[in-house]
């Protein structure tokens, strides 16, 4: 077996059903834990996104620690992920895709809530948290703690070059060049002076890139697909019955929207939670890293704002997509080309091109384009904070950014499929520390979410100032 073969066996082994029942099985876990609090009080953290006092302690308000969360979430897995999630699992994906996510509002407040719990100050005056502090300070057998927090980190500083980087750049030049032809080196050149723009100056330029680039881009996405959504609206109704039927059902179904797309219940379900984790990133403890960074008063209070990332990621952002494709009746359509089934971003172009003609290539290479290039901004912060947790030497982090903007040209201009699954499997194995430190440490989390809901939620939404400073 040659090596490629063995990265692909591994990382479908990473991602497969054992890693997505424990990713989705710690969410339900945490559901019950917290007695659905993250549930009840979504729309109270919605409100909280844009509470934002600058004399607490952080380097960043929380609209933009949120912000950077998302601009590495909501990416080619919001356009690509779900458009192949409805081929290879069929529409019923879409509503597994939700399920998941649901329970991923308790892991995302979890991971956050012990992000900003375990956060220290570093050298130059910033802050630093996320998985592998909580890991090393909130786990009490020493040993463990560590050991969990140095896989942790070393994870993430791998699977910010590929997933967080390469993949993301390939994404971009790819679809400039199937679309326009425009060279991919140029592509690459254009995407690596942006970045390097954006990035060498740290968390304070990407907050404030990020707090401009992700509700632009999700306004004009959201506006597209909505226009789509309308222009086929006649076709909703029949699509969102057969997502919910396909999803439940036990047989292989094949029809309606579905077009020749035959999907049991297992395959709709794995493809779904599958596509949904990856998109959103819930358990995954990298928007943890982001909500350290931001002002808040009470670790709590940060974690029902950055929870809310996964509902906007999967649940609006995804749920678009999702129905842009039901509606259009290109779900199980072929490339005449080529006799293949439409998929990923062809699918979704194809989608869009219903309403659109062609300007539907302009919309999804745009949109694509903007949602990849945040991912690069959110995904540097990452891993640059994962290598400062591993050597504190401030001129590596430096090095860390031009490197690591100078790798995008590499990812826009060589596909290299051994690098794609083994950041791939990195990005995976970050779950394994991540959800044992969740599980290890639930009484934390209930803990500050207890005392946050009894001491400000209560009395917030009986409209009483609270100050926790």
């Amino acid at each position: 077996m040659d090596f490629a073969a063995l990265m692909a066996d591994i990382n479908n082994f990473v991602w497969g059903p054992i890693m997505l029942a424990l990713l989705v099985g710690t969410g339900v876990f945490l559901t019950l834990r917290l007695r659905f609090l993250p549930w009840i009080n979504l729309g109270y953290a919605i409100r909280m996104i844009f509470r934002h006092k600058a004399d607490h302690e952080g380097d960043i308000s929380p609209f933009q620690s949120l912000m950077t969360a998302l601009s590495a979430t909501v990416g080619t897995g919001n356009i690509v992920g779900v458009a192949t999630a409805m081929v290879l699992g069929g529409p019923g994906a879409l509503v597994w895709m939700w399920i998941s996510a649901a329970f991923g509002l308790s892991t995302k407040y979890a991971e956050s809530v012990l992000a900003v719990k375990y956060r220290v100050t570093n050298g130059v005056g910033e802050m630093s948290g996320g998985p592998m502090y909580a890991m090393r300070y909130g786990i009490r057998n020493k040993f463990i703690g560590r050991t969990l927090a140095f896989l942790f980190a070393l994870f993430v500083v791998l699977a910010s070059f590929g997933i967080g980087n390469m993949t993301q750049a390939n994404s971009i030049a790819m679809a400039l060049s199937h679309s326009y032809a425009i060279p991919a080196y140029a592509t690459g050149a254009v995407i690596t002076v942006l970045a390097l723009a954006v990035l060498i100056r740290g968390i304070h330029s990407i907050g404030k890139v990020s707090s401009v680039v992700v509700p632009g881009m999700a306004a004009f996405y959201f506006v597209t697909a909505a226009i789509v959504i309308i222009a086929n609206f006649s076709a909703v109704p029949a699509g969102v019955a057969e997502m919910f039927r396909m999803a439940f059902s036990f047989d292989s179904v094949a029809g309606g929207v579905g077009g020749s797309i035959v999907a049991s219940m297992l395959t709709s379900m794995r493809w779904g939670v599958a596509r949904g984790v990856f998109s959103n990133e819930a358990g995954l403890g990298s928007a943890p890293i982001a909500a350290a960074a931001a002002q808040t008063d009470h670790a709590s209070r940060q974690g029902y704002v950055n929870m809310t990332g996964t509902f906007f990621d999967t649940m609006i952002v995804c749920m678009l997509t999702g129905l842009v494709i039901a509606s259009s009746g290109m779900l199980g359509m072929t490339n005449p080309a080529t006799g293949e089934l439409l998929s990923g971003a062809e699918l979704t172009i194809a989608a869009f091109s219903t309403v659109f003609g062609e300007y539907g290539k302009l919309i999804i290479s745009i949109s694509l384009s903007l949602f990849a290039f945040s991912t690069i901004l959110g995904w540097e912060y990452y891993g640059e904070k994962a290598l400062e947790y591993l050597i504190k030497k401030r001129p590596v982090i430096m090095g860390y950014r031009v490197l690591f903007s100078l790798v995008t040209f590499v990812g826009a201009t060589t596909a290299l499929e051994v690098v794609w699954n083994f950041s791939d499997t990195m990005n995976g194995l970050m779950a394994i520390p991540n959800l044992i430190c969740l599980l290890i440490l639930h009484k934390d989390i209930a803990d500050e979410c207890f005392d946050f809901q009894r001491n400000v939620v209560v009395k917030e939404k009986k409209g009483q100032v609270v100050d926790m400073s």
